[in-house]
């Protein structure tokens, strides 16, 4: 189709095309998606710092945390409200940005699916735990509630869970962090876990979110090896996948989230990235 073919087939379309109006004529807006964010460390001090330029595509409506005055101060940015439980959030919003922590997920979220809300579920880890994660799946589908975890601190994911339609033979992680990161002191070198994912997750259940994601993702165990580094200032992971669709290799060297060492930034990047795309008409990616 030419140029000229193409501009008026576009015009053709567009005139028979029918939009919704008001009553002054103007185009009817979609209200945007209320979100709540429970939890509000450095995760939500980043979603909520992006929200300020006006491209987040929802509205920021309510923030809930333990302390009232972490919650207090990142919803003066936006105008929201502060909720003083779980149950006044879900009135107020649509979807819930769990940014708490692994035990946070098992106490909220079974309640967030029951009230039909939607629920973006940034501490992975606690999806680890197949037994718990298929709990999460049927209420979600008794509910009509959907499970959002967005790609976190590593790339690759797409192309890992396009793999994962053949057989995937292996798939190890090597984490490197700074002990500061891992809540410890050391001087030298030290390989803090060498073993499966569900036990690191276990053991480190606020820094190894990325094993939880690389399991669920491509449905089998990750072999995880955790190395507190002195010599580095930022978060590394390096993932190797085998499988019949041949090898991936990818490393992901990880700026920290200032407030907290242990996040990387690109986590919180992924979430808005998420939330961004729940309003897209065309969507790029596996």
């Amino acid at each position: 189709m030419n140029e000229t073919a193409l501009y008026e087939f576009l015009e053709t379309e567009h005139s028979e095309v029918s939009f919704s109006r008001s009553k002054s004529g103007n185009l009817i807006k979609r209200d945007a998606m209320k979100v709540g964010i429970l939890g509000c460390g450095a995760i939500a001090n980043v979603i909520t710092d992006f929200a300020l330029k006006g491209k987040l595509g929802v509205d920021l409506a309510c923030f809930y945390d333990r302390d009232t005055k972490r919650a207090e101060s990142i919803a003066s940015k936006v105008d929201g409200t502060v909720a003083l439980n779980l149950k006044d959030m879900l009135n107020l919003v649509d979807l819930v940005v769990e940014a708490a922590s692994p035990q946070a997920v098992i106490e909220t979220v079974p309640q967030i699916l029951k009230n039909g809300k939607d629920v973006l579920i940034m501490s992975v880890g606690a999806l680890i735990n197949s037994e718990f994660r298929a709990y999460l799946e049927k209420l979600a589908e008794k509910y009509d509630s959907r499970i959002y975890a967005p790609s976190g601190a590593i790339i690759g994911l797409d192309g890992i869970k396009a793999a994962s339609i053949g057989k995937i033979h292996s798939v190890s992680l090597i984490t490197r962090k700074s002990p500061e990161s891992l809540g410890i002191s050391a001087d030298n070198e030290i390989i803090l876990y060498e073993g499966k994912a569900e036990e690191a997750v276990g053991k480190f259940p606020m820094n190894i979110n990325v094993a939880a994601t690389l399991s669920v993702a491509c449905d089998k165990e990750v072999d995880v090896k955790i190395i507190a580094d002195p010599a580095v200032d930022q978060n590394y992971h390096e993932v190797r996948v085998v499988g019949d669709f041949g090898e991936l290799i990818t490393n992901t060297q990880n700026t920290k989230c200032t407030t907290n060492p242990k996040t990387s930034v690109l986590a919180a990047y992924s979430a808005i990235k998420l939330l961004k795309s729940l309003n897209d008409h065309l969507k790029i990616g596996t």
